[in-house]
């Protein structure tokens, strides 16, 4: 009897700093050698994805990681555009800040974001904040109804 191999978690990335990706990249490589990482590097690149890309990316994102300040427009913008957009409103997201504020707590609660944190400082803290998102990869997914 075979056994098919489960599919890598996709993870979209919307993050402007080289080196935030770069740390990340390397916490999921030491959680999970077998994972698919999209990058969007600003915040119009991601609303122009949601918009007319997402629907025919195979598979879809099991949660979206998204720097809440992006240049061209902001994490609150990007996250609004996510939860109208019909098939990708259920996708997790975590968002990270390099510091949080009142306000932000606020809009993310309001907008439905499944964690919200601030980027980690070493690389410890990367790869505990991997680990979570590979957490939620693992949960079952619950498709919207269209």
């Amino acid at each position: 009897m075979s056994k098919t191999k489960p599919s890598p978690a996709r993870i979209l990335l919307v993050e402007d700093n080289p080196g935030d990706v770069l740390l990340l990249r390397l916490a999921l490589d030491q959680h999970e050698p077998d994972y698919i990482l999209d990058i969007l590097r600003d915040g119009a690149e991601a609303i122009r994805f949601v918009n007319e890309q997402w629907a025919t990316s195979e598979p879809e994102p099991c949660v979206i990681v998204l720097d809440w300040h992006l240049p061209k427009h902001d994490g609150s913008l990007v996250l609004q555009s996510i939860r109208k957009a019909p098939g990708l409103a259920h996708v997790h997201v975590v968002a990270l800040t390099s510091m949080i504020s009142p306000r932000d707590e606020v809009e993310v609660q309001r907008l439905g974001v499944r964690l919200y944190r601030t980027k980690p400082t070493d690389l410890d803290g990367w790869h505990r904040l991997a680990g979570e998102i590979l957490e939620i990869c693992r949960e079952p997914v619950l498709s919207a109804v269209s």
